[in-house]
């Protein structure tokens, strides 16, 4: 068996405890016995071969599909409270009804994101980056082409997690291999040059990814999903004509199309083709459903299927705490198959729920696709079945009753209606936000004839009149985004990257004291505190305003 004479910590140690840090590491610092390191998938045994590679590709895209699942609440929290369309809203919750005092170094989710990057993701990349192309492992592959098709994977997830790292915190320190010794002397790229970084591994992700028609299975990553956030990518760095000719080539390659008709498991049941993409089993392209793109998968009963958080939990962050409302008699409505047990941790705003559904014709809006009524379902009482009427207490009003898209509903994970999670996959990317891409390109680059039939396009599919030129503007692509990628899309990181967060907060924002303490700064998310204290040997710039 080859042996490889590197031993491989992981790449940052910010905040990162010993535990993690062992757990990375590849290879035996003593030589105790003389024995082998005690795992047998260490990096050495391990990416030895095309089986052991595909391991650790496996584990890359456990990882990518944790930045949704490594916590009950950190994937929403991060992207929706203290935007222009959600917010935290229960009495106990303290998010962004302050920003001053909550956005600070110190923060949760400001520490948790960085380190799922910088000790999770970009070292897991790194490791099969380094190991496929050394040459000692040239045995291994039959062609280059093979050889490519895995690097191209591990810099693809590479290239996202740089891409989220500057869209949130701006410039970044970037690593691109694997550290025999800690480092303690990091300093930052600029937030450009952190995008060109991501743009490279992107570009090649999208040479050697297979086309969809050769993909093993669902879930894994095509050539499409690398022109899909390449597209993205050139748009943060002012390249529209490469951000529209990446677009193109999802959208004109004839592998993909919007789904017009309904598909699909339920496609027999009342509903319409936006419901149906949504619905249990539908997310995926072996459902019929050509518009997916890249899907995180969850599977029920199943060591592993519902990662760290055991299942999607959509329905628990942002359904509203209907068991907290009482039937006149005193009854408390009951957690159900069909409407989960939410707990209102984060709702939409107004501007989400009602100001942007003003065509009563896109069926975005439909009852089949947003919930706007409720009835008492308790059995024991004497209101059963009857419509809860408007409620006027506030944290009833806030966070126990209101309207939500029924995109966050699914069949109860493990047939357990009362864990607040659901069997669901969830969309990273699909062919809609594709073409808004584009129109967002084309905008930027002067062509609102093209960005208007790009967004006419999808707004078609949901049946919703028809823009002209005169109505296309960064403000109107983000209303058409939130229309139909409400919740699905991290707003937060859309916003930031188009430097409109603050903006849309003070215009939009659910709570009065966000949208006043909502500052410039807090454009960027601050460079969280562990990773400063810890750079010893640099001084790792904090972002202005913290």
């Amino acid at each position: 068996m080859k042996k490889f004479n590197v031993h491989v910590s992981t790449n940052i140690i910010w905040g990162i405890s010993l535990l993690f840090i062992l757990s990375m590491t590849v290879g035996c610092q003593d030589e105790y016995l003389d024995e082998e390191p005690l795992s047998s998938l260490s990096a050495d045994n391990t990416l030895v071969s095309q089986e052991g590679f595909e391991i650790y590709l496996n584990g890359l895209y456990w990882t990518s599909r944790e930045e949704y699942s490594q916590n009950d609440n950190l994937y929403f929290i991060t992207n929706f409270p203290g935007t222009d369309i959600g917010e935290d809203a229960g009495a106990e919750y303290f998010t962004y009804r302050n920003w001053v005092s909550y956005l600070t170094p110190i923060n949760n989710e400001v520490t948790a994101n960085w380190n799922w990057a910088y000790s999770k993701i970009i070292p897991q990349a790194n490791t099969i980056i380094v190991y496929a192309n050394s040459p000692e492992n040239d045995d291994t592959w039959e062609s280059e082409e093979e050889r490519n098709a895995v690097i191209a994977q591990a810099r693809f997830f590479r290239g996202y997690a740089y891409n989220f790292l500057a869209n949130l915190y701006g410039g970044v320190p970037i690593v691109d291999t694997i550290m025999a010794n800690p480092k303690f002397d990091y300093t930052r790229s600029s937030r450009e040059e952190v995008y060109e970084f991501a743009k490279n591994d992107l570009e090649f992700a999208a040479e050697w990814l297979v086309s969809v028609d050769n993909v093993p299975q669902d879930g894994k990553l095509t050539s499409a999903v690398a022109n899909h956030l390449l597209s993205e990518v050139y748009i943060s760095l002012g390249n529209y004509d490469k951000a529209i000719e990446s677009a193109s080539k999802v959208i004109e390659s004839g592998n993909y199309q919007l789904m017009t008709e309904r598909f699909g498991n339920y496609q027999d049941e009342p509903g319409d083709v936006f419901s149906d993409l949504f619905r249990d089993g539908n997310y995926n392209r072996s459902s019929g459903n050509l518009e997916s793109l890249f899907v995180w998968q969850f599977e029920q009963f199943t060591e592993g299927g519902g990662g760290s958080n055991n299942g999607n939990s959509s329905i628990r962050n942002l359904g509203p705490f209907l068991t907290k409302i009482l039937s006149p008699d005193g009854f408390p409505n009951l957690p159900t198959d069909e409407l989960g047990r939410g707990v209102g941790r984060a709702r939409g705003t107004n501007y989400a729920l009602y100001d942007i559904w003003d065509d009563d014709s896109d069926i975005r809006n439909s009852e089949f696709n947003f919930r706007r009524d409720f009835y008492y379902n308790n059995p024991s009482s004497s209101s059963f079945g009857a419509l809860i009427p408007p409620i006027t207490m506030a944290e009833d009003s806030l966070r126990n009753l209101y309207p939500y898209p029924r995109k966050i509903e699914g069949n109860p994970w493990n047939e357990n209606n009362t864990s607040g999670r659901i069997t669901n996959d969830v969309y990273v990317y699909r062919l809609a936000e594709t073409y808004l891409l584009r129109a967002e390109a084309y905008l930027r680059n002067g062509n609102t004839q093209n960005a208007a039939d790009d967004i006419n396009t999808v707004r078609q599919r949901s049946n919703a009149i028809p823009i002209s030129t005169g109505d296309i503007s960064e403000d109107y692509i983000l209303d058409e985004r939130a229309r139909e990628l409400l919740f699905e899309e991290p707003r937060r990181k859309t916003l930031m990257r188009m430097g409109k967060l603050v903006d849309r907060v003070q215009t939009y924002g659910l709570l009065e004291s966000s949208r006043t303490t909502v500052q410039e700064y807090h454009n960027l998310w601050p460079i969280p505190q562990t990773a400063i204290d810890a750079n010893l040997g640099a001084d790792l710039e904090q972002n202005p305003g913290y």
